[in-house]
């Protein structure tokens, strides 16, 4: 085995196993998941080979089409230590979702094809990890969009997952167009599309910073449709209607990580583009703080954690925005992928134990019932609330503190967030796990299989030591700000902000039967995705009644058949001129000729 061959193995190992699942599946569910767990496993391993070797040289590469002189597009792979990371952090979070498939997905519909669709799934990701250039990144980026669709619309009979996948695939076409058209301007730009190729280049558009920068912003709309930021994040919470497994390995590792992964691929073009990040920095910290108002007032446990996901990819865009390195983001990356992985996985072992309910206001109590997925779970959300001394702590407040110095605005908008975060997580947490059974699936749940559980188990130690300086180090050459600038009230406004947050949800929901807050505003999402669906039913619905009617009664009537039918009626009383007797003919003639000389004489 050399660098050289690995990541083609590690890539086309999903590819092969997706098609075998599709071919051979149906004789056995027992062979589809035991094809896509050797394709993962594999992957997984020759990830982890692959960290700890050093890249021999150029890697091999195909030439796919060529342009003339002006466009050579190639099929290759970048082995640096960003796509090493990003390939561990992929392969890995992938291995313990399919594990945890084989128990969640016992009694669902369609096993083989869910197991066949994480291959795809997986696959795709895989090629953004991997591009060496923007064409093959966008190639795999639209494969990556096609498999949520898959997979989001499993339970397709269902009016609401159809409906939720096709939302996500369309949403996500608009933020692609944008990132389209910033992939054409830098190759218009440079001549070249190929990332090491475009960062030799980039230097040379220095003396037109407008045209550079709205490049890069267009580029970044890629990352507000895949990454789910404002103003199209709408589609994730309604991603939820596909199985929790999915929801799992898109928030953890795959679909949404994908933009900022992107971001961090680029970041030695950003770093010289300084209103692009700017404009970066401002978005994610806004959705990084909007997305946690929203969250406090969801009752779905898995549209929490959507939300939740919405404002952690924030955190990871502003970090992108103000840190110097990219690994600053792509470590809270890191440490996210663990903690929600587990987060989504718990709450799915809820689901099954409740029967597929979703309403936390319907559960309750589940902590004597489901202890260990309890445990689970409350690991989970000391990390993800910045919990001293949990992965989420070291990377979450590490962009806090970069937010703080470069731009103190959104700095302690984010700061306030945190605090948000630990409000509504505990609140999930009380809802579902404490006081009384709600529901008569509440009084008779039970604990999940060992499939579900071990995965959880490994990811709880992992969202708890993830982030200590000696994995940290390992991974990650992280800069810190100068500690004489960071604030000194940053940091115990910090650790207020959690213990605050978890006091005051310990206070309303520790053994509350209703919630005790109603804020619409929160509740409805902010009302955007009202807009939105007043926005598609009155003006593109609207206008499209508007052109139904033009359609009809102008184009079909106007243009085309009163013409037609008006050639017809002189055509039909031409036809009576044609009789057919030469004597008639003669006599037509006579008088016409009769005719011009009354008129040539009258004048």
């Amino acid at each position: 085995m050399s660098t050289q061959t690995a990541p083609w193995i590690i890539l086309f190992t999903p590819l092969v196993s997706a098609a075998l699942i599709l071919l051979l599946g149906k004789f056995s569910k027992t062979l589809s998941a035991s094809l896509a767990l050797i394709a993962a496993i594999t992957g997984c391993v020759l990830s982890w080979w692959l960290f700890n070797q050093p890249v021999d040289g150029k890697m091999l590469s195909l030439n796919w089409l060529t342009l003339g002189p002006e466009l050579n597009l190639t099929i290759g792979v970048t082995l640096d230590h960003l796509s090493k990371v990003m390939l561990l952090v992929v392969t890995s979070i992938s291995v313990l979702v399919f594990i945890y498939s084989l128990g969640y997905m016992r009694d669902e519909e369609g096993y083989s094809r869910f197991f066949a669709g994480l291959s795809l799934f997986l696959f795709s990701m895989l090629g953004i990890v991997l591009a060496d250039n923007f064409v093959m990144m966008f190639i795999f980026w639209e494969l990556v969009g096609v498999s949520s669709y898959i997979l989001i619309g499993h339970y397709y009979s269902k009016d609401s997952a159809a409906d939720a996948g096709k939302q996500a695939f369309i949403v996500n076409r608009i933020g692609d167009f944008g990132f389209l058209l910033g992939i054409l301007l830098l190759w218009f730009g440079t001549g070249t599309v190929v990332f090491s190729e475009l960062i030799e280049a980039i230097p040379g558009l220095a003396t037109a910073p407008i045209y550079l920068t709205i490049a890069c912003v267009l580029v970044f709309m890629g990352t507000i449709g895949k990454s789910a930021q404002m103003p199209l994040h709408v589609w994730l919470p309604n991603s939820m209607e596909g199985p929790t497994p999915v929801s799992s390995l898109l928030h953890a590792a795959t679909m949404v990580a994908a933009g900022v992964y992107m971001l961090a691929r680029i970041f030695p073009i950003l770093e010289i583009v300084p209103d692009a990040r700017e404009i970066i920095a401002w978005v994610g910290g806004i959705t990084c703080f909007a997305a946690a108002l929203m969250a406090t007032q969801q009752s779905d446990i898995k549209r929490i954690l959507a939300y939740s996901t919405i404002s952690q990819l924030g955190y990871m865009v502003l970090g992108i925005g103000v840190a110097p390195t990219s690994d600053v983001a792509m470590f809270h990356l890191f440490t996210h992928a663990c903690f929600k992985c587990l987060l989504f996985l718990a709450a799915g072992s809820v689901m099954i134990a409740m029967h597929h309910e979703v309403d936390m206001w319907h559960m309750g109590g589940l902590r004597k019932k489901t202890p260990v997925t309890m445990i689970c779970f409350f690991l989970g959300m000391l990390a993800l609330a910045g919990c001293p001394y949990t992965s989420g702590y070291f990377s979450k407040d590490l962009i806090i503190e970069w937010a703080v110095v470069k731009i103190p605005f959104l700095g302690w908008l984010v700061a306030a967030a945190a605090g948000l975060t630990a409000f509504y997580i505990f609140r999930e947490f009380f809802v579902v796990f404490f006081g009384k059974a709600r529901s008569e699936h509440a009084e008779h749940a039970k604990e999940q299989p060992i499939t579900m559980l071990v995965p959880m188990l490994i990811l709880s130690v992992l969202a708890i030591f993830a982030g200590f300086p000696f994995i940290q180090d390992h991974f990650f050459k992280l800069a810190r700000p100068d500690h004489e600038l960071v604030p000194h009230l940053l940091h115990p406004l910090l650790y207020a902000m959690f213990f605050g947050g978890a006091g005051l949800s310990a206070l309303l929901y520790f053994k509350a039967q209703k919630d005790p807050i109603s804020i619409p505003l929160f509740a409805n999402r902010l009302y955007i995705d009202n807009v939105y669906f007043w926005f598609v039913n009155n003006i593109q619905g609207g206008g499209a009644a508007f052109l139904s009617w033009a359609d009809r009664w102008i184009v079909d009537l106007l243009v085309v058949q009163v013409p037609s039918k008006l050639t017809w009626a002189c055509g039909f009383a031409l036809r009576f001129l044609q009789l057919g007797n030469i004597q008639a003919y003669a006599f037509f003639f006579g008088a016409g000729v009769v005719g011009l000389l009354y008129i040539l004489i009258s004048k």
